[in-house]
């Protein structure tokens, strides 16, 4: 099953969940109860730390909720805020999740020491669930722009590109399956 957020966010190849962590997690939850899959594979775009450029392609079955203020030391949280798939966690991309984006370019340096690279509002929700049916699970993920305070007008100006490119990269990986 092929799982992507909606609103602009569609592909004609995905089932549309929800945006942020929330939504997300309800709609994906009642779709697998009522339509168990054999895999779960998340598509979407994602802002990067800096370590990936705008159009890269990244796949990962790792997420993590870390929120901003954890790196300033204004919260904590006693929850497991990494989650995996993944055999060899220490060979994925870890993509955080928040249903904030990061607009401080000096928070990208915090997340990158902690190995984390991407920001996409669903993933982390999308692996939670998974986990917990049971449901082996993954993302797709393009790189529409760069965490800083240009994000969301550098998101939107390459959205429509990034989106034709991933349904380019999506249905090829289709094919050869």
């Amino acid at each position: 099953m092929i799982v992507c957020a909606g609103d602009i966010e569609q592909f004609d190849f995905a089932i549309p969940i929800g945006i942020g962590m929330v939504n997300t997690a309800i709609n994906l939850t009642r779709l697998c109860l009522l339509n168990p899959p054999e895999f779960l594979l998340f598509v979407g775009t994602a802002g990067s730390y800096g370590n990936h450029k705008i159009f890269d392609i990244v796949e990962s079955r790792t997420a993590g909720n870390i929120e901003n203020s954890f790196f300033t030391h204004g919260a904590y949280t006693p929850l497991d805020n990494i989650v995996s798939t993944a055999d060899d966690v220490s060979r994925e991309t870890v993509i955080n999740s928040s249903n904030y984006i990061t607009t401080d370019p000096s928070l990208s340096a915090h997340y990158l020491k902690q190995h984390i690279e991407l920001e996409n509002m669903e993933f982390f929700a999308v692996l939670k669930v998974a986990q917990e049916l049971q449901i082996p699970a993954g993302g797709v993920f393009i790189v529409t722009n760069y965490c800083d305070k240009e994000a969301h007008k550098t998101f939107l100006s390459n959205h429509k590109e990034a989106m034709e490119k991933m349904s380019v990269y999506m249905k090829e990986r289709l094919k050869s399956m």
